[in-house]
């Protein structure tokens, strides 16, 4: 049974400090949790929706579920990655590259967070534009694979994927709730409604 299959027997209540401690003495040493345990943890603790799949058809499924859910079927997906389109050009979307145009944006993401539950993106996935610029619905497609510890380790695996040229436009999406929904902490990030559709390849 995969890590993720068991992770979703916890509770959306459940709070990381209390899988990481429970019942131990204050002074006891913290439990490390496996990367991708930590990962789901925080990143649904930020409000993101998460749907693990195990193949690629699963990707396609859930992707028309959200569609439905959210009744997307007729509004155009704002898709700047042409790797993207290609990937996903058998699914029932109606691709645009014009923000104005868009009810959601569909791209991919240069790693997910463990420690944060965030997400690392550059100018491959965004060019240019400003997170405030895109749509407030996103639906993110990753791998397991691209799962890291910290923030440092995204920067350093993207410089060693890409020594010829190093993407710009390099930041994270954090907090995937409403205005109403977030925290003074959060005050001035851009919120975004976020769906991952997270494909096992380890």
């Amino acid at each position: 049974m995969s890590l993720f299959r068991k992770i979703f027997g916890l509770k959306s209540d459940q709070s990381s400090e209390e899988v990481k401690s429970g019942d131990r003495g204050k002074y006891m040493p913290e439990i490390k949790l496996p990367i991708d345990e930590k990962f789901t943890i925080n990143f649904k603790a930020n409000g993101g929706k998460f749907l693990y799949c195990e193949n690629l058809n699963e990707i396609f499924n859930n992707l028309q579920q959200i569609l439905e859910e959210n009744n997307w079927e007729d509004d155009s997906a704002l898709i700047l990655d042409p790797n993207i389109k290609d990937k996903f050009k058998n699914s029932n979307l109606k691709p645009t590259t014009s923000i104005n145009d868009a009810t959601f944006f569909l791209t991919t993401c240069e790693n997910l967070i463990g420690n944060d539950g965030s997400l690392l993106i550059s100018s491959k996935q965004i060019f240019e534009k400003k997170l405030t610029e895109l749509p407030v619905n996103f639906i993110v497609f990753a791998t397991t694979s691209q799962i890291v510890e910290n923030i440092g380790e995204g920067l350093r695996g993207i410089k060693s994927k890409n020594r010829q040229k190093i993407p710009t436009n390099i930041t994270t999406i954090k907090h995937f709730k409403s205005n109403d929904e977030k925290d003074f902490l959060s005050y001035g990030s851009s919120a975004k409604n976020l769906y991952l559709l997270l494909l096992e390849d380890l």
